[in-house]
């Protein structure tokens, strides 16, 4: 996948949950940020930030998008809209075993009382597969939420019930970063996710985990599936 029309900000402060303000070219600027994590350990003040113009301005009250930041010499992406683009490109990459097979039927699935990124069919059924982004990684451990998520232990406990009714399920976390080296979820921040997690797992849903790296050159930030990222989901 290829972001283009970017350029560079440095990051000043976060007023509130969807909004940066940001520094270019002697200029502050405002800025959206789509991700729903606190990201404290990577908007720090000073950060080198990739923006790019806003589509439909009339009717926002940014003209720009965040779309990654720099951190530990690498970038992040951490703007959650591209998550779904990125779980299309693994699944038709061929590079998940879990999906062999299987295409996508549809995105936004209905189920339950969730909507689930996407329903994949193939000859041997269907699965039900969620999709979340994990932006924290400390010494080599990525671990999900770094904010409590209710709506995200709903779509693993619907992925239960989907697995009991007879249907297979998975959750595949991207990372949109390339020093994972394991995956876990965050028992201190969300014990009740990271337990609903476990659980689904021992259920029979897949818990599949990879990373990207991202390499930006010019305008452009082009990011490209990495490895699969081994998963630790006991306390």
């Amino acid at each position: 996948m290829q972001i283009g029309n970017l350029f560079r900000g440095t990051f000043k402060e976060r007023p509130n949950r969807f909004t940066v303000l940001f520094q270019h070219e002697g200029r502050l600027e405002k800025a959206h940020l789509r991700d729903p994590g606190r990201l404290r350990e990577l908007l720090l003040p000073g950060a080198d930030l990739l923006l790019r113009p806003a589509k439909n301005i009339a009717n926002r009250k940014t003209k720009y998008d965040v779309i990654a930041v720099w951190t530990e010499g690498i970038w992040v992406l951490i703007n959650s809209g591209f998550h779904s683009d990125l779980a299309q490109e693994l699944i038709e990459s061929g590079l998940i075993s879990e999906f062999e097979g299987f295409e996508i039927e549809k995105r936004e699935y209905a189920y339950g009382k969730s909507r689930l990124d996407f329903l994949l069919t193939g000859r041997s059924g269907c699965i039900l597969l969620e999709v979340k982004g994990c932006t924290l990684v400390e010494e080599g451990y990525a671990q999900f939420p770094d904010a409590p998520t209710e709506r995200g232990k709903r779509h693993v406990e619907e992925l239960v019930k989907a697995k009991i009714q007879g249907l297979k399920a998975a959750v595949l976390f991207i990372i949109p970063r390339e020093d994972a080296e394991i995956f876990s979820p965050n028992w201190k921040m969300d014990p009740q996710f990271s337990l609903a997690l476990q659980q689904a797992q021992e259920e029979g849903v897949h818990i599949i985990v990879y990373s990207f790296r991202m390499v930006y050159k010019k305008d452009s930030l082009t990011l490209n599936p990495l490895k699969r990222i081994k998963v630790k989901l006991k306390k």
